[in-house]
């Protein structure tokens, strides 16, 4: 959590961390990470939840993260916490009733992890009508370790957003590219885990709104720089930079279901970036370099 080593044992590693540290010391890793985040150009941040893994913690870190972003997200669906293995579809009737219950006052959205060794498309399923019902947005991690029915599940049931995508199947980019759902790519979980990156190119060509994302968690991204982001999109997944700055402005309020902000039309928010630099272009061209000069909103 504070940059000390992410050995075996991945998310629930973080989650007893995170269980153990007080809301003080929480409050002060996510003031560390927003400001980390702003000088690099990010004005507006998503939160979500999902290393509490319990209604007490689920709630704590909801209630937190809503002190710093309006953006917060339940993923009490990360994965199945230890006391829970073996009686999964337990753990879901608890997601899908008495936390979800707990956490609904602090948060806009509901996400849930839809991969092998952690939530089943029908458990996912389960899991996004449940937040549904209670009027949140809906996301889902899908295809980000293999190719399954979630992405057709998730675009039946009119997500917002599907996040990964690295593995996409022709009939998945076919739906995708028929329905309104963004497809949220993560370069620097792929970057992160020496994961292939995906063809953007292909997906944009069918016909597919794509946003862009750090990711940023102890686990599987370990970059809070779109900039970074952007231009590992240019350099190895075939966008623009025009498209790419497009996917990581607009293309990401569009996922979080805000359309005035990231563009800068008459009544947008006024989130502004000034560039050290001659044009948007260099951020793909000069990676690894803060060209952010000023920041408004």
């Amino acid at each position: 959590m504070a940059g000390n080593a992410y050995t075996a044992g991945g998310i629930t590693i973080t989650v007893a961390a995170t269980r153990a540290a007080t809301d003080d010391e929480l409050r002060e890793l996510i003031r560390l990470r927003i400001a980390e985040m702003r000088t690099q150009g990010t004005t507006t941040v998503e939160i979500k939840t999902g290393y509490g893994l319990s209604v007490e913690h689920e709630v704590r870190l909801a209630r937190i993260a809503s002190e710093f972003t309006e953006y917060v997200t339940f993923l009490g669906a990360h994965v199945v916490p230890d006391e829970y293995l073996g009686n999964e579809d337990a753990y879901v009737d608890l997601v899908c009733g008495e936390m979800l219950d707990a956490v609904a006052p602090f948060v806009t959205a509901i996400d849930v992890f839809c991969e092998d060794g952690a939530f089943t498309v029908d458990q996912s399923e389960r899991i996004l009508a449940a937040g549904r019902e209670r009027g949140l947005l809906t996301h889902i991690h899908a295809a980000q370790l293999g190719q399954s029915d979630s992405v057709r599940m998730a675009v039946e049931h009119q997500v917002a957003s599907v996040d990964h995508g690295t593995f996409l199947s022709d009939s998945d980019i076919d739906a995708l590219a028929k329905s309104e759902t963004v497809l949220t790519l993560l370069p620097g979980s792929d970057f992160s885990t020496r994961q292939p990156y995906p063809d953007a190119r292909r997906l944009i060509d069918a016909g597919i709104t794509v946003a862009l994302a750090t990711n940023c968690n102890p686990g599987s991204s370990y970059t809070s720089s779109m900039a970074f982001c952007i231009a590992i999109a240019v350099r190895d997944m075939g966008m623009t930079p025009t498209e790419a700055l497009w996917a990581a402005t607009q293309g990401g309020a569009t996922a979080l279901g805000s359309p005035t902000l990231g563009n800068f039309t008459i009544g947008s928010n006024a989130e502004i970036v000034e560039l050290d630099a001659p044009n948007h272009i260099h951020l793909a061209y000069r990676p690894g370099v803060n060209l952010v000069r000023r920041v408004w909103g």
